[in-house]
């Protein structure tokens, strides 16, 4: 598979170029278009419990749709929900990633995404303590609220994090989540920082230059309260 990313960083969509008879899987309702004869298969992609896993754990569909391309190949588009970059990351055997909750959009043939716990350590952090655990050799697709940051730690090298700013790092590293104030959670919530991780190296991290977590609280915050029957109720009055 090889990946060409148009209209990014702001609202990117990435073109999955498949060799023929080639599978690719996608997360459900990423798919935006796929040439002539490509051929779309759903499952639970393991059984109902796999599914169950992925969708009440790690965020994702319940569905994972399988893109398989005919004898002369072909191409899916695929683009996230929120608008902002896209990435691809080389996977090898060696070297498998956690992936936060919301951000997988496609992996290749050869690479498998695995609901996963990610350490009592990331309990709180970013979209929850679950997310998927990406191992194989290939390649993944993720999505980016905003522009793509990526840092590079030398070992022993640390770095602090706002945890709803992490897409995806290294399992090898060495992290630890805290209070952005160390001890003092009104501090910390009154500085508009909740919680943190401080990342040690050596290991890379992608991040995203927006907060999921903090636009949806802000979309919440411009809602209307609704009444207590259920709805908003109005009256209008005539003179002559």
């Amino acid at each position: 598979m090889e990946i060409r990313l148009r209209h990014n960083p702001s609202f990117a969509v990435a073109r999955l170029y498949l060799q023929p008879n080639e599978p690719v899987k996608v997360e459900g309702g990423a798919m935006v278009a796929h040439s002539p004869g490509v051929q779309l298969s759903a499952s639970t992609d393991g059984g109902i419990l796999k599914g169950l896993k992925r969708a009440m754990l790690s965020g994702e569909s319940f569905f994972v749709t399988t893109y398989t391309a005919p004898p002369q190949g072909g191409w899916v588009d695929v683009a996230g929900v929120l608008p902002g970059d896209i990435m691809p990351l080389a996977l090898t055997p060696e070297r498998p990633f956690f992936v936060t909750r919301g951000s997988w959009l496609a992996n290749s043939y050869g690479t498998e995404m695995t609901s996963t716990w990610g350490g009592a350590q990331n309990l709180f952090g970013g979209e929850g303590g679950f997310g998927l655990q990406a191992t194989g050799n290939g390649l993944v697709v993720l999505s980016v609220y905003g522009a793509l940051d990526i840092i590079d730690l030398a070992p022993n090298e640390q770095v602090t994090i706002d945890s709803g700013h992490v897409v995806a790092y290294d399992l090898g590293m060495r992290f630890n989540l805290r209070r952005a104030v160390a001890g003092r959670t009104f501090q910390s919530v009154a500085s508009g920082e909740g919680l943190v991780f401080d990342f040690v190296g050596p290991g890379r991290l992608f991040l995203q230059t927006r907060n999921p977590s903090a636009f949806a609280a802000y979309v919440q915050s411009l809602i209307p309260p609704q009444t207590s029957g259920g709805g908003s109720h109005f009256s209008m009055s005539t003179s002559t």
